[in-house]
């Protein structure tokens, strides 16, 4: 059954990429199985994020509708259903006299058939699904890098048969289905609509041969549900937003087919302390009126700890002070930003008799 991934993460179509992303998160944390969640639910939300969050995949899902699944699969349109967006089949060619005029070239049925026959013909059977997971971290340990630890639940390469999915000293046999050629074509239409469609052999995945006996764990799948605990290291100087992928690490394929990947999308939490800005780092220091004319030296927080830094004296409210090499590394390069300090100079509101009194004779003096 097709799946509608906007109905599960419950968006609308035309859902902002940060509303989706809002959606995923607080379904993820509600389904993780780790807190006692839907397994399969976990597993459904997280295949949505994977489509919706990339702009390619997503594109494709709003452009093949129903048939995403089985465009994704290798498989192709089944028959015209690939036109099911058109009122009529005459519709998608916009022609005249049974042809149309493109940028290059005169465009005929014979184009979109050549697409029919070999649609699905070269495309892959069972890879695994790529699956993916929020992880939070703090601006420190963005500054660092940091290693955690993730529990997750997944299809996984079957231990009994090694992901074959044939039972253990099984031979191994052409398939009945294919007759060993792995492929299946399928006939269709009448008249001058004739066509055919070569398929991947869905009984032995395109491989030709099926085992006498299926392994009995997985029943020749050669994949299983596990648990599977992945150390993650991320590292220093990486950004809110940015993807860590751990190739091989996701669902496995069917019978031994290629793995998926694992994406972890990194969320970086807010800092009271600092705002990041790229690689700098920004921050406000508050003063009074007597450390600005007079000048001071202040402690001030880094994210290597505190610094003491001066004041020089007359700075204006406003002014900005650069600290070079104190912000955040520079991911996989040399280096590190600047910090940059934004002084803010203090006005007092409520003054005694006897400080009005020094400043009034205080402006005399200035003036």
């Amino acid at each position: 059954m097709s799946k509608d991934y906007y109905k599960i993460l419950g968006l609308a179509k035309s859902a902002s990429p940060d509303e989706i992303k809002r959606a995923y998160r607080k379904l993820a944390q509600e389904f993780h199985p780790d807190k006692g969640g839907d397994p399969e639910k976990f597993k459904e939300i997280n295949e949505a994020y994977q489509v919706l969050s990339n702009p390619d995949k997503r594109s494709q899902y709003d452009k093949f509708g129903v048939n995403f699944e089985q465009a994704k699969a290798g498989g192709g349109f089944q028959g015209f259903e690939g036109f099911r967006d058109f009122s009529s089949f005459a519709d998608a060619f916009d022609f005249f006299g049974g042809r149309r005029k493109s940028q290059n070239r005169d465009f005929g049925f014979e184009d979109i058939f050549e697409n029919i026959f070999t649609a699905g013909s070269n495309g892959s059977f069972g890879r695994g699904q790529d699956i993916g997971a929020d992880m939070e971290i703090s601006l420190e340990e963005a500054y660092r890098g940091v290693e955690r630890e993730i529990s997750i639940y997944r299809n996984g390469v079957c231990r009994e048969c090694d992901g074959s999915g044939a039972k253990f000293g099984s031979k191994m046999k052409d398939c009945v289905q294919c007759r060993g050629t792995g492929k299946i074509e399928h006939k269709g239409g009448g008249g001058f609509f004739n066509f055919s469609q070569i398929r991947i052999c869905p009984a032995c995945r395109g491989k030709g041969k099926k085992a006498e006996k299926e392994c009995e764990a997985c029943r020749g799948e050669g994949r299983v549900k596990e648990h599977k605990k992945l150390k993650i290291k991320i590292p220093p100087g990486i950004r809110d937003g940015q993807t860590i992928s751990l190739v091989g690490q996701g669902e496995a394929g069917a019978a031994g087919e290629q793995t998926g990947d694992f994406y972890i999308n990194i969320h970086v939490n807010p800092d009271s302390r600092f705002i990041r800005e790229g690689d700098n780092l920004l921050s406000e220091l508050p003063i009074s009126f007597s450390q600005a004319a007079l000048g001071d030296k202040v402690e001030i927080p880094t994210m290597d700890g505190w610094l003491k830094l001066k004041i020089p004296e007359g700075i204006e409210s406003g002014t900005m002070i650069r600290l070079e090499e104190k912000g955040m590394p520079r991911l996989h390069r040399r280096g590190f930003g600047d910090m940059m300090i934004k002084v803010k100079v203090k006005t007092p509101k409520r003054l005694s008799k006897k400080a009005k009194y020094l400043l009034e004779n205080l402006k005399k003096e200035i003036e």
